[in-house]
């Protein structure tokens, strides 16, 4: 039974053997990359480990501080979990709208590459460059505006003040991720189908939202998962956006992200296990969610 098993496993490898030689690099990358880090990572979130000593076996130990003892993750939890609702919902519908459009307008490949350019740059270099537009003092852009309309008397702590903290990283981090989304949006309109937008104006497509909703929408459903998908991995993994508007940490932990939380305890106290613990949980969140969108948008045929 076990020479057959053998001798068929074989036959299909022998079959396949160009296929298998092609895809093995990548199984071999991702192995060692991906699926490795995973399973070393979720050992030592059992673990009592600073890097200078062996690791030492404590069960669910870090899991049990994390959820019942340390109020700073909570707080991390629930910064992430607003910025990830209000950023990703607005940065889709955005990136969606703005590719909508410049895919109709004249010289669309200009203004793709001006809507694109800001995502080719470092998000800790756009963050300088945004933090003139919030600058604490007066003499910042957007406080110098509301000075001189008579808005307000005294200057918005925009990176200081725990009320404004998010909104900023909020507001930056949509900014500077549009442009991805906007991208993969813009490639999936190119490649709709002309012939169902044409059957739709026959068949009393009026109008050009009704083209979008029953015509254009149904065609880039990949994309709009991935979109979905990528911008849930970017909302949970915020983190040098955070760093530069507010430090760390934030005042209050106004600006606190899961991700801070894991960088303070792996590299900044070495408690490496508390912080596989972390790692594991983040990697719990943007699976589950990931793959509650897939089971929602994925095609059934």
């Amino acid at each position: 039974m076990q020479s057959s098993l053998q001798g068929s496993f074989l036959k299909k490898v022998n079959t396949y053997k160009t296929g298998v030689l092609f895809v093995l690099p990548f199984l071999v990358l991702y192995v060692i990359f991906v699926l490795a880090p995973i399973v070393v990572a979720m050992y030592l979130s059992l673990t009592d480990y600073n890097l200078f000593e062996a690791p030492s076996f404590v069960g669910l130990t870090n899991y049990q501080l994390l959820f019942m003892d340390d109020d700073v993750f909570i707080t991390a939890v629930s910064n992430t979990a607003v910025f990830a609702v209000i950023s990703g919902p607005i940065g889709l519908i955005a990136s969606f709208l703005f590719a909508w459009i410049i895919n109709k307008a004249p010289m669309s490949k200009f203004f793709s590459l001006l809507f694109y350019a800001p995502s080719l740059t470092s998000a800790i270099a756009m963050s300088v460059v945004w933090m003139y537009f919030f600058s604490p003092d007066r003499y910042g852009l957007i406080n110098n505006v509301l000075f001189n309309l008579g808005i307000i008397n005294e200057p918005i702590l925009w990176n200081t003040d725990p009320d404004t903290i998010l909104l900023v990283i909020i507001i930056i981090s949509i900014w500077l991720n549009m442009g991805s989304g906007f991208m993969v949006f813009l490639a999936g309109l190119k490649n709709t189908s002309q012939e169902l937008q044409e059957a739709g104006q026959i068949d009393g497509i009026g109008n050009a939202l009704q083209e979008l909703i029953y015509i254009i929408l149904p065609q880039i459903r990949p994309q709009i998962l991935f979109g979905i998908i990528n911008g849930v991995v970017n909302a949970f993994g915020v983190f040098d956006i955070a760093l530069v508007v507010a430090g760390l940490p934030s005042p209050d932990y106004a600006g606190h992200t899961i991700v801070a939380h894991l960088y303070d305890y792996a590299f900044i106290r070495y408690e490496m296990g508390y912080a596989s613990a972390i790692s594991v949980v983040l990697f719990l969140f943007t699976f589950g969610i990931g793959q509650i969108a897939m089971k929602l948008l994925s095609s059934k045929e």
